[in-house]
């Protein structure tokens, strides 16, 4: 069924002069939000203002369902949806993407926002960032009081403007354990070795302690399925943006882990009932790597 000028969801105008229906569905990154439309536009002069003000429903991008279509990150975008409602922001208590959310903020024009998540620099011309615990590991302590004192104080994050300041903590390396799995798919012919297809990584996975495999992987770690995870909890839920598992295990040794063990396991089935066409093999493989 074709789509209509107006947007997928309730029907019904915003107000009176509005071509947009109060309920919008967007699809942003390949996530799917519904909300009402005056949120979209409660910041004037904002990208989503502009978008849902100024023009109309036939002149946005949608997906094939018909929903607005948004290239940025679906996860994050739900921060930004959260402070639209009320212009208020509220982030979880181990929250290690504020740099990013402020890119974000940034893209959609939302200028009180990102001014919030914004380093302040302090009269020393060092950058002084109120964190969460999350962030902890890859920065600083520093108390908040002028005298240098210990208990109650604030938990901030200094990076100097010319290098010279350093976390002790990015120096020392912690022990622990992190598990590669993947899962991949061959094919082998019936002339076995002149037809064998090889190994197709459909995704490579990581387990282990968080801040382990965030030090270890970076930004080449997906964390859309666990992205609120506390530094110090174990996660079976992370991913590589990647398909190499050489690659993975170069970033794993380069930061001083070992290979100690590994295991896998395979099925096979045929391609059709007839036993002479293709076999397919499928495995799963799982590798646990070491720092002492």
């Amino acid at each position: 069924m074709a789509v209509a000028d107006t947007e997928r969801g309730v029907s019904g105008c915003a107000d009176s002069g509005s071509p947009f229906s109060e309920i919008v569905e967007l699809n942003v990154g390949g996530q799917v939000y519904v909300t009402r439309h005056k949120t979209l536009i409660a910041v004037p002069d904002s990208l989503l203002w502009n978008m849902f003000n100024k023009k109309s429903p036939k002149d946005l991008a949608r997906d094939s369902k018909g929903r607005f279509f948004l290239d940025r990150d679906g996860f994050l975008f739900r921060y930004i949806l959260d402070y639209l409602r009320d212009l208020n922001l509220v982030l979880p208590d181990y929250f290690p993407e504020k740099s990013r959310l402020q890119r974000e903020a940034d893209f959609f024009q939302l200028r009180d926002l990102a001014k919030r998540l914004s380093p302040r620099v302090s009269k020393d011309n060092s950058i002084s960032e109120e964190i969460s615990q999350s962030d902890t590991e890859d920065g600083a302590q520093q108390c908040g009081s002028s005298g240098g004192g210990g208990g109650g104080a604030e938990t901030l994050r200094t990076v100097s403007v010319g290098g010279a300041m350093r976390s002790p903590s990015l120096d020392s390396k912690k022990s622990g354990y992190i598990t590669i799995g993947y899962r991949g798919t061959y094919t082998i012919g019936r002339d076995i070795q002149t037809d064998a297809k090889f190994r197709r990584v459909a995704r490579i996975t990581v387990c282990g302690k968080t801040s382990l495999a965030k030090e270890v992987f970076g930004e080449t770690l997906n964390e859309s399925r666990d992205p609120d995870r506390p530094p110090e909890r174990y996660t079976s839920r992370y991913y590589l943006k990647y398909n190499f598992l050489e690659q993975a295990f170069d970033k794993l040794t380069e930061v001083g882990f070992h290979m100690v063990a590994c295991s896998s396991t395979g099925t096979c089935a045929y391609t059709s009932n007839d036993p002479n066409e293709d076999k397919i093999w499928t495995s799963y493989t799982e590798y646990v790597f070491c720092r002492d």
